[in-house]
């Protein structure tokens, strides 16, 4: 009997021990302990617009980066080129306390309030491709458009031999990168006879940028060459010269170098050069995991570029010093 009562009291003793584990393949039991889990840290990225092959290249970027990491999620919006629609995203993302917003702002100086706000109220802001006013936010990440502009000059004005008629198609003039690739452009003709015959504003936009080669195409008998700020720009205005059958005598240079676009053009023979502008999507990942992490992050990240022509493309282009 005493050994029956020993068994029996050191079986209540391993049954009590089990009550807080989880059986194979069951759940645990009540009042139980959770393992800890990981907190998932939600990023808002707000894009200024997805009618740009570029724009689209950076959100894949962003979703590609972030993928590796099981505790991160993003919440992606559009703002369909309206700066009303991406301050009003900022202010969602605020709302909703995300961990951090990284944001392609469409213009500077509308979306720096609402950035300036959301980082004052203790949120991380990453700024990607342009920039807005101030130093109110974490994290800038862009090329040097300014260089890529005068790069591009640089090399307009040697391809021409000094001196030609240009036609400049530019990007949207309330945003940074079309200012400083226009400027940077300019910079880079500096010396020369080459002349800017035409320009005009075609958003970023292919339509814009045909529409705005027909027009100079109706003006001027004798264009040399055209230089738009992207590369849709550029494949735009080869669009209406062909169709007027002068895509022959003219040359086209744009900006962007995504393999599927700009590096294809270079390689098919229809853009004679295009200069890489990177997304830096990837990059804003691995801020946001540096941020996370409380670790210590540059104010401002500069990226490289590189040329491509069809003597490079095929190998990766060439930096841009």
């Amino acid at each position: 009997m005493k050994s029956m009562a020993v068994w029996a009291g050191m079986a209540a003793v391993v049954m009590a021990a089990g009550c807080g584990k989880k059986p194979e393949g069951g759940a645990a039991a009540p009042g139980a302990a959770a393992a800890p889990a990981a907190a998932v840290k939600t990023i808002g990225m707000s894009q200024c617009n997805l009618g740009e092959p570029w724009r689209v290249q950076m959100n894949a970027d962003v979703k590609a980066a972030a993928e590796k990491h099981p505790d991160l999620k993003v919440v992606f919006k559009d703002a369909q080129n309206d700066t009303l629609k991406q301050r009003a995203h900022v202010e969602e993302f605020v709302s909703a306390g995300v961990d951090l917003i990284v944001i392609s702002p469409k213009e500077a100086q509308p979306l720096t309030e609402p950035v300036a706000k959301a980082f004052r109220a203790g949120i991380p802001v990453i700024v990607l491709d342009r920039a807005v006013l101030g130093e109110d936010y974490t994290c800038f990440i862009g090329a040097d458009n300014r260089k890529i502009g005068r790069a591009a000059g640089e090399w307009v004005k040697q391809a021409l031999g000094g001196k030609g008629k240009v036609v400049e198609l530019k990007g949207l003039m309330t945003s940074t990168p079309g200012q400083d690739r226009h400027q940077g452009f300019r910079e880079g003709l500096a010396g020369s006879a080459v002349e800017v015959v035409f320009e005009a504003d075609m958003k970023w936009l292919e339509p814009e940028a045909r529409k705005e080669m027909e027009s100079a195409l109706a003006r001027f008998d004798a264009i040399d060459l055209v230089y738009a700020h992207n590369d849709p720009g550029a494949h735009g205005a080869y669009l209406a010269a062909k169709a007027a059958g002068r895509e022959g005598v003219i040359r086209f240079v744009g900006i962007d170098a995504l393999p599927q676009e700009g590096v294809a053009y270079v390689a098919q023979g229809i853009l004679a050069a295009t200069f890489e502008y990177p997304t830096g999507g990837r990059e804003a990942i691995e801020v946001a995991l540096k941020v996370f992490a409380g670790q210590p992050v540059e104010k401002k990240i500069v990226l490289g570029s590189r040329l491509f022509t069809k003597d490079t493309a095929a190998s990766g282009g060439t930096p841009i010093p």
